[in-house]
């Protein structure tokens, strides 16, 4: 590492992560080629995170710690970026586990475009005993990809990464880099996931930070929805990371899931009535991606009784796409008496299960 290189910021929330946390800080300082500072922000753990990383990290001068009362990840990502001194800022949730060529590759990548203000990559899927999930997680998680089957849907040009980093050739091989404007594709849903990510600090200054409106959930998606729609950005073709999966203190918990669904609409419904007209996506996927909004939101408070919100929403999601079978079943439910609808449901999330492959709890 040479002191000329960029120093990069690399923010770590957390909660009550003692369990986990420092295999993910040691994954931040086994970073090759990078110089780094690492921001753990204590969002009010009630374990022993604070003592814990003072012992541990306390004599390594790249870290600082800084505690604050509990506000949410989204209050401590900003907090982070906020104390930020790097000329770059990377996000890492505080169980997950980066590679360690991850910065310096994205950081090859963004020297090579400079028009590009963040880059993002792929991500490996792993259980509670670290077993691999899945090597290429990225499109499995986030279901916006399937409007987009290739790179070429949504980049206007790729390049081989080996050229862009050739230090890292026997990492990368074949994979490629690519470079667009993500502003219209990213109202389909969200492409980024968080703990791959790394912006210039000239994009942070222009993003701002996380909304303070979503601290239940979804404001990830708002936050890189406004980052791609300010100018170009970068995907990485290659996992950079170890997401974690299957810890039960994780969000993406089932009973959060309406949560994420009102988020999710609260964020593209007003530009979509504002921008409609110069959004770059055809009037089928507008109405498309509202339906499915609609329907997230109607199915979700189908799951937590809220029969009232479930059928005004599964009636706006039919509005849009009419030719939904499994919506029309779901309002069929939601005309049960109450005491018809819990098993009802129960039948439907089993056979749902099934059909993902999955255990229904």
């Amino acid at each position: 590492m040479r002191v000329s290189e960029p120093l990069t910021s690399i923010v770590v929330p957390t909660y009550n992560r003692a369990y986990c946390l420092p295999r993910t800080i040691d994954s931040a300082l086994a970073q090759t080629n990078a110089r780094i500072e690492i921001i753990v922000v204590d969002d009010g753990s009630k374990d022993d995170t604070p003592a814990l990383v003072a012992s541990r990290y306390g004599s390594d001068p790249r870290i600082r710690m800084i505690r604050q009362e509990n506000g949410g990840v989204a209050v401590a990502r900003n907090t982070g970026m906020q104390a930020a001194q790097g000329d770059y800022i990377a996000l890492l949730d505080s169980d997950d586990i980066w590679m360690p060529w991850k910065l310096e590759l994205q950081l090859a990548c963004m020297r090579a475009r400079p028009e590009v203000g963040m880059t993002w990559t792929d991500m490996e899927a792993i259980d509670p005993e670290g077993n691999l999930i899945s090597s290429a997680y990225l499109r499995r998680m986030y279901s916006a990809y399937r409007w987009f089957p290739t790179s070429e849907s949504l980049f206007r040009e790729s390049m081989p990464l080996a050229a862009v980093a050739p230090r890292l050739s026997s990492v990368v091989g074949h994979r490629s880099f690519s470079v667009g404007d993500l502003s219209s594709a990213m109202i389909m849903g969200n492409l980024v996931h968080t703990s791959t990510v790394l912006f210039t600090r000239e994009r942070y200054q222009q993003t701002g930070p996380f909304s303070d409106q979503y601290r239940q959930a979804g404001e990830d998606y708002e936050f890189h929805l406004r980052t791609c729609r300010i100018g170009a950005v970068g995907f990485v073709d290659i996992a950079s990371i170890k997401y974690q999966r299957g810890f039960a203190d994780r969000i993406t918990r089932n009973e959060n899931d309406v949560h994420f669904a009102r988020a999710f609409l609260r964020t593209i419904a007003p530009i979509i009535e504002k921008e409609r007209a110069v959004i770059d996506l055809p009037p089928r996927m507008i109405n498309a991606v509202l339906a499915e909004a609609h329907g997230w939101i109607g199915e979700a408070s189908l799951e937590a009784n809220d029969r009232r919100q479930a059928v005004q929403h599964l009636a706006w999601s039919l509005r849009y796409d009419p030719k939904q079978p499994r919506l029309l079943g779901l309002m069929a439910v939601a005309a049960l008496p109450t005491s018809m609808r819990g098993p009802v449901r129960s039948a439907y999330r089993s056979l749902k299960s099934r059909a993902l492959g999955r255990s229904p709890n």
